[in-house]
């Protein structure tokens, strides 16, 4: 066995964060008519999903690091009577709040740089969208290593139906949950929509 594998098998977090690397460089070495095509068809089945339910509100990231764009799922559902906003960091290592969202809204950035809306706090979202940088078939998601997402949702009483976005270059068999880690109900890629069946 290598030093490198050897690691990794002992070291649950040094496999994640060479998940993190290797998924987010794949990511971003997307071809962009591939990345286009991917993103429409993860629009299609996020759409089809979500338009039969009650109007709620949902939550959802602006897209960094060439992640999926949820937007123009989002802007239709503003269309038939949905709310939407973006979790936002305003303590660093706390429970995000979530603002307000519109196409029309004035954004700025949180303490990493990420674009979040400068609006009111809004209700808790009934939806949330949750970007992936991979995922395994238990429905734990790998992000970028806050903790802020299974932080805020650990938080939320109701629960909301969580959704992770992202694309099928993501799966790996097992991300090696921590045990502050929380099972996604339900994730979407451009190849369709796998459901999460929880203990």
């Amino acid at each position: 066995m290598t030093d490198h594998l050897r690691q990794t098998a002992v070291n649950p977090g040094a496999l994640r964060a060479m998940l993190r690397r290797e998924k987010i460089a794949a990511r971003l070495a997307m071809a962009a008519a591939a990345h286009r095509a991917a993103n429409v068809a993860i629009q299609h089945h996020l759409t089809e999903f979500l338009l039969p339910l009650p109007a709620g509100t949902i939550a959802f990231c602006m897209p960094i690091r060439a992640e999926a764009d949820c937007r123009p799922v989002v802007e239709h559902l503003l269309k038939i009577g949905w709310q939407a906003a973006m979790p936002t960091v305003e303590v660093v290592d706390a429970p995000m709040v979530f603002r307000a969202w519109s196409p029309e809204a004035p954004m700025t950035t949180d303490p990493y740089g990420i674009p979040v809306p400068d609006t009111d706090v809004s209700a808790h979202p009934d939806v949330m969208l949750l970007p992936l940088v991979a995922f395994d078939a238990a429905g734990y998601r790998l992000g970028y290593g806050g903790g802020y997402f299974d932080r805020t949702l650990a938080a939320m009483k109701p629960r909301p139906l969580t959704i992770g976005v992202g694309f099928d270059l993501a799966a790996v068999r097992d991300i090696h949950p921590e045990r502050h880690d929380i099972p996604l109900d339900l994730i979407v890629t451009e190849s369709g929509i796998r459901w999460i069946n929880h203990p």
